[in-house]
């Protein structure tokens, strides 16, 4: 069994170098590679995803899973070799069901329609990738139909995402969500609209760097095993254990946009960055979900970095680094503006009480357009339309509405952006069990130490990388499921206080 086991891994570790050698051309087209280099990156991407789906799915790799099954069921659950063998085999049954020829049509396009996005969002020109949009719709259809019997179409999708998880599922999540989110939005935003124009003077780009990675380096990013570049949407890459990046965007007039953005990927990155290197080169070696990956980015991004008590160490330094544009704006001035709650069009821009909404938009419009109900053709139309009912607002082009995420023009239809909202909620969840076992966390956090709180964080969540499914992750952490509760109180109880509800 150690001999099939060893060359379970090795064959693992080539497939696993595969893919990572994908994500180096990813985040080069994202960041450096000149416009001109698209076509044949494309090409390249799409010949790295066939390849490592074909040694994945090789025969072989089953022939060995199922030579190991026996073995892996009489070691400890929670041991690496029985995780390993009960996580790869669930990866395989999956993804034998994908033809390799789909996979590398997927990726050839995400590629190609990602380019076009980088070009056509700025120009405002929805037209030119509504044929793309169209064969994106029926690429994820295809995909999601390699696996039958589902309740909904997007099943499957969001299942890769966040395994456990169907529309029905997560629709129950949103629907419980807004109960309590719609009557607080109500009431915030009937108050006087808070200032927030201390964030929006002139802030030199190199000093909103260097200061938002001050900050990370506190939290514990380590940048010997990782760098931060620029990109038009910020997102985080693991190339290997020892090399985890994070992208970022700065605005000139916007304070908040590069600093929080900055310490939103941070979170994902320590996430990766506190794997255990056991686990290199294979397939637990990452996140277990896109909910769990996200609950940290949100967790260091909102609950840490947009914290009371975080700003009482941190900003008489942010009023050194930019003194003539924050010299005279007291703390209570600052901490409301980067709290401030008001209807708006931008997610990634969008605060704590509002965000989710924002996502509840992207989901059903996802799910109506892989029913058939919605015509890419119509999306503009009807994402105007959600927008005014739901945050009473209308975008004044589509650069700022149905243009503005890259997911679907950067991927697939379905399946991503729920992970966003079950993320905001499983923050909540852990941050409150890191609380239960450590009270003084909130005091360090006003002195600028963060160490309590990402040990907590390394030893519950980040080593076990996927070993666990999020459903059994959130047993082992907080003894039961899925609670929207304490996320809710986190919420009420942070903004009651800051508009005095």
């Amino acid at each position: 069994m150690e001999a099939k086991l060893h060359e379970l891994k090795t064959r693992l570790l080539e497939i696993d170098d595969l893919s990572r050698a994908g994500a180096v051309l990813n985040w080069d087209q994202s960041t450096y590679m000149p416009p001109g280099g698209a076509e044949a990156r494309a090409r390249q991407m799409s010949t790295l995803g066939r390849l490592a789906h074909e040694k994945f799915t090789d025969p072989a790799i089953g022939k060995l899973l199922d030579d190991l099954r026996a073995y892996g069921e009489s070691l400890p659950y929670e041991s690496d070799d029985a995780s390993l063998i009960r996580v790869t085999r669930r990866e395989y049954e999956r993804s034998t069901q994908i033809p390799s020829t789909l996979v590398a049509e997927l990726s050839n396009h995400a590629s190609t329609t990602y380019q076009a996005w980088t070009e056509a969002r700025p120009d405002n020109d929805f037209n030119r990738l509504r044929p793309m949009l169209e064969k994106t719709l029926d690429l994820s259809r295809q995909y999601a139909e390699c696996f039958p019997g589902y309740e909904h179409i997007a099943d499957p999708l969001i299942d890769f995402s966040d395994f456990g998880m169907k529309a029905s599922s997560v629709r129950q999540v949103f629907a419980d969500l807004r109960q309590a989110l719609v009557p607080l939005v109500q009431a915030i935003t009937s108050q006087e609209v808070v200032d927030d124009s201390c964030l929006k003077q002139f802030y030199p780009e190199d000093q909103q760097k260097a200061f938002g990675e001050m900050v990370i380096k506190r939290y514990g990013y380590d940048f010997n095993r990782g760098r931060q570049d620029k990109t038009h949407h910020p997102f985080e890459t693991k190339l290997s254990l020892g090399d985890v990046r994070i992208t970022t965007r700065f605005q000139d007039h916007d304070l908040g946009d590069g600093l929080f953005s900055t310490l939103h990927e941070s979170g994902h990155a320590m996430y990766e960055q506190g794997v255990s290197p056991a686990l290199e080169g294979t397939p637990l070696a990452n996140g277990t979900s896109a909910g769990v990956h996200e609950s940290q980015s949100r967790l260091w991004e909102n609950v840490v970095g947009r914290s009371r008590g975080f700003w009482e160490h941190f900003y008489p330094q942010l009023q050194m680094t930019f003194p003539e544009q924050l010299g005279k704006v007291s703390l209570d001035t600052f901490y409301r503006a980067i709290n401030k709650v008001q209807r708006s069009l931008i997610r990634v821009d969008a605060d704590e009480v509002t965000y989710n909404l924002h996502v509840m938009i992207r989901f059903d419009l996802e799910l109506q357009m892989l029913e058939g109900s919605l015509s890419i053709r119509d999306l503009p139309e009807a994402w105007q339309a959600r927008y005014e009912s739901d945050l009473g607002m209308a975008a004044p082009d589509d650069r700022n509405g149905v243009l503005q995420d890259v997911h679907w023009y950067g991927g697939i239809i379905g399946g991503v952006f729920q992970g966003y909202t079950l993320g905001n909620v499983m923050s909540g969840l852990f941050y409150s069990h890191a609380l239960q076992a450590h009270p003084e966390i909130p005091a360090e956090i006003a002195q600028g130490e963060f160490s309590t709180l990402h040990a907590w964080m390394k030893n519950n969540i980040y080593q076990h990388g996927s070993k666990f499914t999020a459903p059994e992750l959130l047993e082992r952490v907080t003894g039961g499921p899925l609670r929207i509760e304490p996320y809710i109180q986190y919420l009420q109880g942070k903004y009651g206080e800051i508009y005095k509800l």
